[in-house]
């Protein structure tokens, strides 16, 4: 059964978005995946999935719920989670292709996985996922073991391509302009939506905060919410640079100008790092040794700050 989503589709470029939605590089595993099961057959599938995922909840003695899964103990144990959720969302974004779905299917969906323990799940997922890939690659005593090494993390079942910057940026002014006890979104709504889409991954803790600073009914226009989110972005790296230039006795205004001539050239200049470590006046061993602690610490708010962009020549400074 082809879902109606994809009736209009010449056959190559039908292969193409099988292949686009189903992340799997395979033509014929996409298909495999997408288009021989009937939606009963794929709600049957999720139920299986979904009861798998409880039953490994239970035997690491933890209560089936997204908030239940920061207290996994061991990276082997986030990496069955990861498994077995990465399963339950590859068969509900198959289900959301069906566009004919009867009403009474779409409400044992809602039963079985409400939106908003989907979307907490989905969250769960993104900072686990985030935190076992960031191990990958790395050797030494920060080597991982062979199960997170190998870890698919798929993060394209976990990007929505209807929910992007544009379209959070307009739900929050619909949460502004709302007066109290008009129907909206709520707070927690918004984060949650925020918190289980991929697109957001680098920037959701920041985007999150700015969420819990707006006041319902304020009366924001769109570009109000925009302005204050650049607003409050700038703020927020200022004052991590201010902490970071305190450890490392540097000046603040000429840590601030050597992050902003980065992100906004994307591309880092080793010269610039040494005129900055300058008027420390070290000698060479001693000022490599401080160069490459600075940048332990400045490279994680460089790269949330990218927003998943490159920043060339970034990489020799990773660990």
């Amino acid at each position: 059964m082809i879902p109606r989503s994809f009736e209009y589709f010449s056959p190559r470029t039908l292969d193409e978005a099988i292949t686009l939605f189903s992340g799997v590089k395979n033509d014929n595993k996409a298909r495999e995946i997408w288009l021989v099961d009937p939606a009963p057959k794929v709600v049957e599938k999720l139920k299986e999935a979904l009861a798998k995922l409880d039953e490994f909840m239970e035997s690491q003695d933890l209560r089936p719920a997204p908030e239940s899964v920061p207290a996994l103990k061991g990276d082997d144990a986030r990496a069955a989670f990861i498994e077995r959720f990465r399963e339950v969302q590859r068969l509900k974004t198959q289900l959301d292709q069906y566009t004919d779905l009867q009403p009474e299917t779409k409400e044992e969906l809602e039963k079985l996985l409400p939106r908003d323990e989907l979307n907490a799940y989905r969250g769960v997922y993104l900072t686990t996922a985030q935190r076992l890939k960031d191990q990958q690659g790395k050797s030494g005593d920060k080597a991982p073991t062979p199960v997170i090494e190998q870890l698919d993390f798929e993060f394209v079942l976990f990007a929505s391509a209807i929910i992007d910057y544009d379209y959070i940026m307009k739900l929050l002014a619909n949460f502004s302009d709302k007066t109290p006890g008009r129907h909206s979104m709520t707070r927690e709504q918004l984060i949650g939506l925020i918190q289980a889409d991929a697109k957001f991954i680098d920037e959701r803790e920041l985007i999150t905060d700015y969420v819990r600073s707006l006041t319902p009914g304020q009366g924001l226009d769109e570009k109000a919410i925009r302005d204050g989110y650049q607003r409050f972005k700038a703020e927020r790296l200022s004052a991590e640079l201010a902490a970071i230039a305190g450890q490392h006795d540097l000046a603040p205004g000429r840590l601030q100008a050597f992050a902003d001539s980065i992100l906004q050239r994307m591309v880092f200049d080793g010269e610039r790092l040494t005129e900055l470590m300058e008027p420390l006046g070290l000698g060479w061993r001693e000022r490599r040794v401080k160069e490459l602690a600075l940048m332990d610490a400045l490279v994680p708010v460089l790269r949330k700050r990218a927003a998943g962009r490159d920043i060339s020549g970034l990489s020799a400074y990773e660990s």
